[in-house]
């Protein structure tokens, strides 16, 4: 999937782009919670690139993958979390980096210090 280079596109964009109709757009914003379009003062659907990428992460496990809609928002709750975990993980492994952080946190503070003199 192609998408342009802009922020934001309307539901007859997002449409055409993921190939996914608008009323079907409409109704997986009813049962996904990962997609939520903002809404501009009209009322209008925004879709972000974000947004984009959430229609074809379900498009590919509805249609593709055959998973039921339940099975699909299962997997994607499942597989943020699993991110937020492993990047959790990640900093807890750089010993190095916390400490050379906490040492020029240290630095700054002294910094100030002097400064306020």
């Amino acid at each position: 999937m192609q998408i342009p280079d802009k922020n934001f596109f309307s539901i007859g964009e997002a449409s055409k782009i993921t190939g996914v109709k608008s009323y079907i757009l409409r109704y997986w914003e009813s049962e996904f919670k990962l997609l939520r379009p903002a809404r501009r003062e009209s009322g209008h659907r925004k879709y972000t690139r974000k947004d984009l990428e959430v229609i074809g992460e379900i498009k590919e496990l509805l249609y593709e993958r055959r998973f039921s809609i339940a099975g699909a928002k299962r997997h994607l709750l499942d597989d943020r979390k699993n991110k937020k975990e492993q990047l959790k993980l990640d900093w807890g492994k750089d010993s190095a980096a916390i400490s050379a952080l906490k040492d020029t946190k240290k630095e700054i503070k002294e910094i100030l210090k002097l400064l306020e003199k």
